[in-house]
């Protein structure tokens, strides 16, 4: 089964959505901090806690799926808590024309207890890829494995401004116009990543026809560059994983609003 890609943008365009309402923290997250701010203080670094769980289906004694979230929690952004449940609860959804009727990880569990064959897993994590000023980058994945030779793995990158309290799409952060000129320079960082390719070095015909170059808005602001991770299967074989681009700042002049550039 090949992983599409649709799941995680409607993942990426519900988080939009969410961070553009007012939420609040659901109440199956316990918060590890009573005190929790209503926003953060962008003069500092975020402060995250870990959410960590494993669990079994209730009642099952033998081959039983799974469940294990490895997250995180923000005591002085409830938003933020708040949008990392509900994207990770959507990165569950193997196909593209399917909706998920749930909305947190809570409202997955209870669905999945439902549905899941013997021996299903899902692993959901959420981690800090990168601070700066008032940004915020995690990285969240998920992997499924519902059978066959190997499970499904997939990352969404989440770029949050805890100043405006929103998610930044990679239009937010690109000067009007200059999407082109990113395309052109993403192109060029996979030209980069094709000479340490040894697949494509023994036969680079082949593999352009096979796995051809593809533009992706799954976008980090890090901390050498905007990083742009692929899902498996888009750019390369499985045996590659899911292939990581990275543009370097200095690439980015003109590109990319000052405001995301590094200080000189």
């Amino acid at each position: 089964m090949t992983y599409t890609p649709v799941v995680l943008s409607f993942s990426l365009a519900s988080a939009l959505l969410l961070s553009a309402c007012g939420t609040s923290t659901p109440s199956s997250i316990s918060l590890p901090s009573a005190s929790a701010q209503a926003a953060a203080d962008t003069g500092q670094a975020l402060r995250s806690e870990p959410v960590r769980w494993k669990r079994d289906k209730p009642g099952c004694k033998r081959e039983c799926p799974r469940i294990e979230v490895d997250s995180l929690a923000f005591p002085q952004d409830e938003k933020l808590t708040a949008l990392v449940d509900h994207a990770l609860a959507m990165m569950t959804g193997l196909e593209s024309n399917v909706q998920p009727t749930y909305l947190s990880i809570a409202e997955f569990e209870a669905y999945y207890w439902r549905t899941a064959k013997p021996r299903y897993a899902v692993v959901l994590k959420a981690e800090l890829k990168h601070q700066q000023g008032p940004i915020t980058v995690l990285t969240l994945s998920s992997y499924q494995f519902t059978g066959g030779a190997h499970g499904i793995p997939a990352t969404q990158y989440l770029n949050w401004d805890r100043g405006a309290q929103r998610v930044l799409g990679l239009a937010d952060v690109l000067e009007p116009g200059r999407g082109p000129q990113f395309v052109q320079a993403l192109a060029r960082a996979h030209k980069r990543w094709l000479e340490d390719n040894r697949d494509y070095q023994d036969n680079p015909t082949r593999y352009a026809e096979l796995w051809p170059f593809s533009p992706s808005d799954n976008y980090a602001l890090a901390k050498d560059g905007i990083t742009v991770k692929y899902d498996a299967y888009a750019i390369a074989p499985y045996s590659h994983g899911e292939p990581e681009l990275t543009i370097p700042y200095n690439e980015l002049t003109g590109i990319l609003k000052p405001a995301y550039l590094p200080a000189r």
